[in-house]
């Protein structure tokens, strides 16, 4: 029973109890919305609207766990590819070295300057390894618009149409992810 504390009275006189507190008119009242004449249509019809929920709450799990296994994906990446940009910027650096390292072998093989540059390039190449950076080998290879970048064709009697015959600029990659392609020389065959 309601005692009076419990009970106000609305507008349209009706008293409002904490059941149907928040109800304007009758038609909104949880009585309203079951027909007593009809129950096997009231049940149809709330079972209908459980599985509309049902449903609904079934493809809201989905997408929070798709969105999760796709913040997870790109975080992974994230951590995967973060040296990306250091790693491009040492690319030049490396190419220069290279260059140096041409210059000492020809002032002689046992020379102390080529020795600690190689020395060097070895710790060097070791750094950038570890951090997933690959070479990509073109000299010989058959020529992939993927990973080689043309930069003229060479008439060839030794190397086959469509193989480099010399790189230009290394490329290399960074795990599975093209970094820099290489700038090669293509063999156009026989003249």
């Amino acid at each position: 029973m309601n005692t009076p504390e419990n009970t106000t009275t609305k507008i349209d006189g009706r008293p409002e109890t904490p059941e149907t507190e928040g109800y304007t008119n009758a038609s909104e009242t949880p009585a309203a919305e079951t027909n007593p004449a009809n129950p096997e249509e009231t049940i149809t019809r709330l079972q209908t609207l459980i599985d509309q929920q049902k449903d609904q709450t079934l493809r809201d799990r989905a997408d929070l766990e798709n969105t999760r296994k796709r913040l997870q994906r790109e975080k992974e990446e994230a951590v995967r590819y973060a040296n990306t940009r250091l790693l491009e910027t040492l690319l030049p650096i490396l190419d220069n070295f290279e260059l140096g390292m041409m210059e000492a072998r020809r002032g002689g093989e046992g020379s102390a300057v080529l020795i600690g540059m190689s020395m060097v390039q070895k710790q060097l190449e070791s750094f950038l390894t570890e951090n997933g950076l690959q070479p990509i080998e073109a000299t010989g290879q058959k020529f992939d618009p993927n990973l080689h970048e043309a930069l003229g064709e060479e008439p060839s009697t030794e190397v086959p149409e469509g193989q480099v015959i010399r790189v230009q600029r290394k490329g290399y990659k960074l795990r599975d992810r093209l970094l820099r392609p290489a700038s090669v020389f293509v063999s156009k065959g026989n003249a």
